[in-house]
């Protein structure tokens, strides 16, 4: 798969773009487009022509994936896209969180906290008490399996395993006790 991200920029800038890449490189004046990154990976400059824009990489709240045609009958999955770069302009606010709050589309406005249930705050000291609980519990659990339910109710008690008792066969081929219908049938 490819590696792929969402570009989101100002609408000037995206009207130039479209003419950059629609006409001739050599008959545009923006001929030089770059993209940037300093050394933490998230905040950068994008560059076309002689104009300089901020950029950063954001984490995207969902997954979105991106699919291309060749005959517009059969969808090929290219990538999973999870960040996207906004360009701004000079006098737009810089996002301080990694993550965009948004998704792509106005559904998603305010994902985050719309459609994924929030982190419960927990105490540490309640988690472990609920730990040692669970592991007494699978212990006992343990206990009675191997010693039997009379063991985990009172285990200062011995109890003695009984084994059961030889069965005897009389002289018609039936076990004593037993009758015909006990003997399995071995033709089928």
């Amino acid at each position: 798969m490819e590696e792929q991200f969402i570009l989101r920029v100002p609408p000037a800038v995206a009207e130039r773009i479209e003419l950059l890449l629609n006409e001739s490189a050599s008959s545009s004046e923006d001929k030089n487009l770059d993209l940037s990154f300093s050394e933490d990976g998230r905040t950068g400059t994008f560059v076309i022509g002689n104009d300089r824009f901020s950029a950063s990489l954001l984490d995207l709240p969902t997954v979105v994936e991106s699919y291309k045609t060749y005959d517009d009958n059969v969808l090929i999955k290219t990538a999973d896209i999870g960040q996207i770069i906004v360009v701004r302009e000079d006098g737009d606010s810089i996002p301080e969180p990694v993550e965009y709050k948004h998704g792509l589309t106005p559904p998603m406005r305010d994902a985050r906290r719309r459609r994924f249930r929030r982190e419960p705050d927990l105490n540490p000291e309640v988690v472990g008490r609920v730990e040692r609980d669970l592991q007494n519990i699978m212990a006992e659990m343990t206990e009675a399996d191997v010693y039997g339910e009379e063991h985990s109710r009172n285990p200062g008690k011995k109890v003695a395993i009984q084994t059961p008792s030889k069965t005897t066969v009389s002289k018609g081929g039936t076990t004593a006790g037993g009758s015909d219908s006990d003997e399995t049938d071995e033709s089928i």
